[in-house]
This record gives structure tokens, sequence and C-alpha cells, in this order.
């Protein structure tokens, strides 16, 4: 073998970017960003896990947080050189300025970016066992993840412009108050251009709306670089008229940027029970939970005429057919991960909800003790029970109503089941009205 076949290939010196992808600041950033996310979304949990739409508004709000954090990262980068005392150095360097701005802005971006992702996956997969039959949300990601890029590189350029320590912190702080600010208007431009903005869960923003926001933060974001990086800085004047297209789009379309998730307005029933039970088509899932816990209302109606056709998982006025079904939104008070969190107080409120009495102006006793009877028999409530301790400990006038409550009651359990069947049946007759003479007396 000759010397020159035994001769070592020569090793080829490390990229300098692989420094700081895997050893500078910007993996620390990915991961600072990582566990904000994570801290938030796990604080709120109750609020989230189990609702598709419900995630994907939760994560999207969390940028109110991470895109000032991810504009201080990229602050604190783009001041390293100077508080090295290394800025006189890269500027003998032989790659043009924007090559040397995007080697150190550009690893802070992506980690940022990529920290964020995988909170969102985590929190997707967290919500995955508990879904009730909605489908991942994803629209907003896509421009989520431009206005965090955007934010660092925005960032960047600040800290070269004042690479300072305290840039950083005040950066935060005056994205933090700025976002805060535009997302606490219900109208106005400010509004439409905050990339933090509140999204509502049963809304949908229209195919464009993702793309135009991307072009309005990125578009900004890349004018500032290239304005202060660039050789010829008249560039910078094409990525803004896009930034600023974008914005007059979203600021003149206004409300029109969204419309009703097309689930969120279908009913799914289950026509098993009288009256049926249906809910949003995005909780399908909670039919059995919610026919299990109503089994006790419709066990005790078989037979009785004159029942709402069916519950409805929407606002219902007192004349309609069908009765208001106990809202099971916001998840965190009726419904966390999927479960009823109190079923006999929602079983109460479901056989309140059948009545569907309106505001009456003069309800007699004869009314009052009814409802009073009916709600009793349908779904026994502690709240009830609280009510008739207190009354027990009340006026003389107020320990005679609560006998007369409880002799109401005591005659509707005495009564045969085809006896009460009518009765019930005469009751529901008036139930939407304040026919006080049409209530059947107990």
């Amino acid at each position: 073998m000759t010397p020159a076949a035994e001769r070592k290939a020569p090793v080829r010196p490390p990229h300098p970017l692989r420094a700081e992808h895997l050893r500078g600041f910007a993996p620390f950033a990915g991961v600072a960003v990582l566990l904000t996310l994570g801290v938030m979304l796990a604080g709120s949990s109750s609020r989230w896990q189990g609702g598709w739409a419900e995630t994907a508004t939760e994560v999207h709000t969390v940028l109110l947080i991470t895109v000032p954090l991810a504009a201080a990262a990229g602050c604190w980068q783009g001041g390293r050189e100077r508080r090295r005392g290394t800025e006189e150095l890269w500027g003998t360097a032989v790659r043009p300025p924007l090559a040397r701005f995007l080697a150190s802005a550009v690893p802070v971006a992506l980690w940022v970016t990529a920290g964020y992702l995988v909170g969102v996956a985590l929190a997707m997969l967290a919500t995955w066992p508990y879904s009730q039959g909605d489908r991942p949300h994803l629209a907003l990601l896509p421009e989520d993840t431009v206005s965090l890029a955007a934010a660092v590189l925005a960032g960047h350029v600040v800290g070269r412009v004042v690479p300072t320590r305290p840039a950083a912190p005040l950066l935060a702080m005056a994205g933090y108050v700025g976002l805060g600010v535009a997302m606490a208007g219900y109208s106005g431009p400010g509004l439409h251009l905050n990339p933090a903005f509140r999204v509502l869960d049963d809304r949908q923003p229209v195919w464009w709306q993702p793309l135009a926001m991307a072009v309005w933060t990125g578009g900004l974001a890349l004018a500032a670089v290239l304005a202060y990086a660039a050789r010829r800085r008249v560039a910078a004047l094409l990525p803004l008229a896009a930034a600023v297209a974008a914005g007059t789009l979203l600021v003149q379309t206004g409300d029109g940027l969204w419309h009703p998730d097309p689930l969120a307005r279908r009913q799914v029933c289950d026509t098993s029970p009288t009256p049926a039970i249906c809910v949003d088509a995005r909780y399908a899932g909670l039919l059995p939970h919610l026919e299990d816990t109503l089994s006790g209302i419709t066990g005790k109606l078989k037979g009785v005429r004159n029942l709402p056709v069916r519950w409805e998982d929407r606002t219902h006025e007192s004349h309609d057919a069908e009765a208001q079904l106990p809202t099971l939104r916001p998840f965190g008070w009726s419904v966390v991960r999927g479960r009823l969190t109190d079923p006999e107080q929602y079983a109460w409120e479901a056989a309140v909800a059948l009545e569907r009495r309106p505001e009456c102006l003069h309800p007699t006793q004869r009314m009052i003790r009814a409802d009073d009877a009916v709600e009793n028999y349908l779904a026994p409530s502690p709240v009830t029970d609280a009510a008739d301790r207190s009354d027990a400990r009340g006026t003389a006038k107020q320990r005679a109503e609560l006998r007369a409550r409880r002799a109401a009651r005591a005659r509707l359990r005495a009564m045969g089941d085809e006896e009460r069947r009518e009765w019930l049946s005469a009751y529901f007759a008036t139930a939407g009205t304040c026919d006080v003479e049409g209530v059947p007396a107990l």
C-alpha cells in the first residue's frame, strides 16, 4: 500500500453554527419557553384538558407570556458581543453583517420555537385520553410559531442597538404590557393585530387569517433585521410593505376573521331516555356519563306527558319545546377531564330546567311549593337541604313555610305511581308559563 493510500482523510472542522446550536445560550432559551408553557398549562389544566378547542385556546393565549420571553431571549443574545467586549473582533470577520447577525439570532429562534412546539405536543397528548369527540385544532399553530421567531429576531435587533443588561428584562416587561393592553380591548385595530389575542372556543379562523398574521409579525421582524444588518437597507421596504398590507387586511376584515365552529352548532342526542339528552357535537363522548347522571330523573318521568322534547346544550326561551341542559362550559366548573364535578348538583339543575319558568311577577305559594316538590322528587340536592336548615333557624314565618314545603314533598312522594304520573302530567302542562291557576295543588 502506498504512503498516499495510508494517509488518513482530513478531519473536517465543525460548522461554526454547531456551537451556537448546542452549547450556547440558545438551548437555555428553548428550555425556558418549554418550562414557562408547561407551568402555565399545568396550573390551568382543569380548564382545557379534555377539550381540543379549549387546549388550542390555552396554548395560544400563553403567547401573552412566551412572546415577551422570546423577545427578551433575542435581546440578551443580541447584546452578547458588547458584553464580552468582542464586538470589534467580530467586525473584522469576513462574513457580511447580515450573515453574522443570522448566525447569532437564528439558533435562538429555532430553539424557542422548538420549545414551544414540544410544549404544544405535550398538551395535545395530555388532552387526548379525555377528548370527547372533537378533533385537534391546529390552525393557529403556524402563526404562533412565526410570531415567536419574529419576537426573537426583533429582540435581537434591540439587543444590538441597546446592548445593556437591563434591556432584555425591560423589553419583556414592555412586550407583556403592550400585548396585555391590546388584548384587553374588545374592539379596535389592536385586537386584530395582536398575535396573543384571546380566541373563543366555539369559533375558528378563516383559512387565510393565520397566513396574514404570520406575514404581519414576520414581515415587521424581517424589516427590522434588514434595516439593521443588510448592506442595502432599502431591501427592508419589501417585508415592511408585506407586513403593512397584511395588517391592513386584518384590521379591515375585523370580526369577519372568525366564523362559528360547525361542530359547536350541531347537537348530538341520546334519544333512549325521555326527555332526550343533546349536547354540543364536540362533547359527544359525555353523553353516556350524562345519561347515567340524569337516569334518576328520566326513570321517574316514564309515562309522564307534556314533557319537553329534549334537553339541549344551548340557550332556550321558556316557551320553547326544549329545555336547556345545564352548561358544560367553561371546563373547570361543571366538567373536568371528561367527568362532571358534582353530578347531584347537575341533576338538580337539569330538573329545574324542565320547569322552564319565566320571571313570574306574582307567583303563588301553590306554584312555589309545587316547583319545590317536583325538584325535590326528581333530584334532591344538598343545596335544598342547606336552605331548609337555614329556614329551620329562621323566623316563625320561614319555619311555617318550611313545614308547608315539606308537607307538599311528602304528599307527592306518597302518591301511587299512576296518580303521580297524572299529577306530573298536569304540572308539566303549565311549565314555561306563569299560569298560577293551572298548577295542580298538593
